[in-house]
């Protein structure tokens, strides 16, 4: 099944709860492009290789392109976040719990932003929707098990391997040209960072624009009073309305998130910048060919300190790195809690 944009605009012009829902599905997906995508040019622009402004609108440039093409070849992951929650019954009640999901999502993701703490989009997306749905259905029959442990898969890939690939990668670098004077491969790991950000700012917008695309439709098959839809195709359309909204949120900034993720907790040169880059992006790609969501802003930050400790432990700023994670660790207690409560309020306000 899938929609058309008359269908869509029909549909958000003739219910209110539907209306608020897509806007604050656009408003998260907005908070993503400058809270998330940083993250995949962080290391570019903290060792020089590129002008923050430039690099910013070059990350815009290929979320766009991540989340459009990505979606056309493979749209797996979306398939997985539409069918790891259970929103059936009255679709009444299950658009305004949705709507309460969204709402939470950008509560938690604005107030980390104001403390410049890089959460995790994705992992606070997964939270705030299960939680509204576990309120919905009265407990965890909310959760569709089978779908929900790709989480954890992701969370285990998102995690280990970024480390282990960036410390693998920057080893065999520094190998390879241990016989070259230092001074002489800048401009060599210069230009391949550029290509590596690209790289890593393309793979976040094919992650994390499914998952909003899969939020998205259900919305869209829940405002139409359709709970029980098993397969779907992603419109066109949605695709270029996500990666619009996403390279707006991009090009809006992102400063704090880069200074923390690139400049306060490992101090990178080029060659170890692109290292970083090139390992988050084989891990993003290789989530995204298997299906599994995962964090962006967990693969480029586990990088970046696997690189750092390549180095020696002390190299990375585990003050930084310690609130970072904590910040993760609460997110799916935290993001999912605040859903439910909001599920729970909004279905008695409404």
């Amino acid at each position: 099944m899938t929609i058309t944009l008359a269908d869509f605009i029909s549909h958000v012009f003739s219910s209110p709860v539907f209306f608020i829902t897509t806007a604050l599905t656009l408003g998260v997906i907005l908070v993503n492009g400058w809270t998330d995508a940083p993250n995949a040019i962080a290391t570019c622009v903290s060792t020089r290789s590129m002008d923050v402004r430039y690099a910013i609108s070059m990350a815009a440039v290929f979320n766009f392109f991540g989340v459009f093409l990505m979606t056309m070849v493979n749209s797996t992951v979306a398939y997985t976040i539409y069918n790891m929650v259970d929103f059936h019954g009255d679709s009444g009640d299950a658009i305004v719990a949705l709507c309460a999901g969204m709402f939470a999502i950008v509560l938690w993701a604005t107030a980390a932003w104001l403390f410049g703490i890089p959460t995790s989009e994705s992992h606070a997306l997964i939270a705030g929707v299960s939680g509204a749905a576990i309120a919905l259905q009265g407990g965890m029959a909310g959760i569709n098990g089978a779908e929900w442990v790709k989480v954890l898969y992701g969370l285990v890939l998102s995690t280990g391997l970024g480390f282990v690939m960036g410390y693998i990668s920057v080893n065999v670098i520094e190998r390879c040209f241990r016989r070259i004077e230092r001074k002489k491969t800048y401009g060599i790991f210069k230009n391949a960072q550029v290509v590596a950000a690209a790289g890593m700012a393309f793979m976040h917008g094919a992650q994390d624009g499914q998952k909003f695309m899969g939020v998205f439709l259900l919305g869209l098959f829940l405002s139409a009073g359709q709970a029980d839809v098993g397969a779907f195709v992603i419109p066109v359309w949605l695709m270029l309305l996500c990666s619009a909204v996403m390279a707006l949120g991009t090009s809006i900034g992102g400063y704090r998130i880069i200074k923390a993720v690139g400049m306060d907790m490992v101090k990178l040169e080029k060659h170890q910048g692109f290292a970083a880059d090139i390992s988050a992006a084989l891990c993003l790609l290789m989530a995204s060919v298997w299906g599994l969501p995962v964090s962006t802003t967990h693969t480029k930050t586990t990088a970046i300190m696997g690189v750092g400790a390549a180095r020696r432990l002390s190299c990375v700023n585990w003050k930084i790195a310690g609130e970072m994670i904590l910040t993760w660790a609460l997110t799916f207690p935290g993001c999912g809690l605040i859903g439910y409560l909001m599920a729970e309020l909004f279905m008695k306000i409404f």
